[in-house]
């Protein structure tokens, strides 16, 4: 059995303090609650604060947006791995559709940072999807395969099985829209099979994917009862800790 994942990506929102309040609110709406792995995901500034918090949450792991692949040097603006490491972080999420749009970044240059990641003892969180013209034009397979064989190429299986995967259609982040249950499904198999002609079938069937794309209460427990969908990379409902509670919720109930 794979064990869900459901992570809150609060992308630049939050200030240390908002965020301790938040993880207040939160600990009082999921007490008690297993079967699910929950991450936060909050902006560097807050990883020092969160990482006190959740040492006394259990079931709780933090995260970190970003990373960059050299240990130092002259990159202005960036953070390392053990930079993070530092602050007991334990995922990374990397080829997220803004880094990659926004900020160019390739297959290749992320590629980098997820083996960066695990030379670290990081565990990244590997963002992948199509925008909606590639999916309109029946391409999104091809995107899928190109981005998961550029992002993962070097990793062998024992590294994988330490990787998570988030299926992230461009079209449905931020927008409100949302890829139905049998979409998020279809592309969370095809990328299983592709995970299986990469590595092997055991590991591919071990691999976590997530479904992040306007992920809310009131779609997540159909997504999450999918076969292939094994958790979630919340963006906007992650910032009120109700809303994520429920997502959560609905995670250890699929």
């Amino acid at each position: 059995m794979r064990k869900k994942i459901i992570a809150a990506n609060w992308k630049m929102n939050m200030t240390s303090a908002e965020a301790a309040s938040f993880m207040e609110d939160l600990d009082l709406e999921l007490k008690n609650f297993d079967g699910v792995e929950v991450v936060i995901v909050p902006p560097f500034t807050s990883l020092p604060k969160l990482s006190e918090i959740a040492n006394d949450m259990p079931g709780f792991a933090i995260g970190a947006q970003n990373m960059w692949h050299e240990a130092s040097g002259a990159y202005t603006g960036e953070v390392s791995a053990g930079m993070l490491r530092e602050f007991f972080t334990r995922y990374v999420v990397l080829g997220h559709s803004e880094r990659r749009t926004i900020f160019g970044e390739s297959d290749e240059l992320i590629n980098k940072k997820v083996k960066a990641a695990h030379a670290a003892s990081l565990r990244p969180i590997l963002c992948v999807g199509e925008t909606l013209a590639e999916r309109d034009a029946n391409k999104h397979h091809d995107v899928l395969a190109r981005q998961l064989k550029g992002g993962l190429a070097g990793l062998d299986a024992d590294q994988m099985l330490d990787t998570v995967i988030a299926y992230e259609p461009v079209w449905a982040i931020g927008t409100g829209r949302t890829a139905s249950p049998e979409q998020a499904q279809e592309a969370h198999a095809f990328i299983r099979k592709t995970l299986t002609e990469l590595f092997d079938a055991p590991t591919a069937a071990k691999v976590r994917i997530q479904y992040g794309g306007s992920v809310k209460p009131d779609n997540a427990q159909e997504l999450l009862h999918q076969p292939d969908i094994d958790g979630a990379l919340v963006g906007g409902a992650s910032l009120d800790s109700r809303s994520f509670a429920k997502i959560v919720k609905a995670g250890s109930r699929a």
